[in-house]
């Protein structure tokens, strides 16, 4: 009897080889696209607080070379130059908010 599966030779390969491409279409379309989802939530989350951190870290550096420059070039005291550095950082930080501010656009803006 040919719909008899226990005399088929080959009806356990079969069942095998539909239960692999079942579970493998299943696992394509839900699991694997998750996982990439994950990743990028987890590693934007990464990259973002990392960035954050140089981007203090930056600043911290940038004053305290100021302070350096700065020293060489007025021959003052410390007290001074810690003065100059933090002005000329507070005039650039409020440039850069100004062209920032500047620069963005409104949601019902349509320029």
């Amino acid at each position: 009897m040919p719909g008899n599966p226990f005399t088929d030779p080959n009806w356990a390969p079969d069942l095998a080889g539909t239960v692999e491409r079942v579970v493998s279409s299943v696992r394509e379309k839900a699991t694997d696209k998750v996982v990439v989802l994950v990743r990028a939530i987890v590693f934007g989350v990464v990259i973002s607080i990392a960035g954050f951190a140089a981007l203090v870290l930056g600043i911290i550096v940038s004053t305290r070379l100021l302070q350096v420059v700065a020293s060489r070039i007025f021959r003052t005291d410390h007290d001074s130059t810690v003065w100059v550095a933090y002005v000329v950082m507070g005039v650039l930080m409020l440039v850069l908010g100004w062209v920032a501010m500047r620069l963005r656009v409104a949601k019902g803006d349509p320029s």
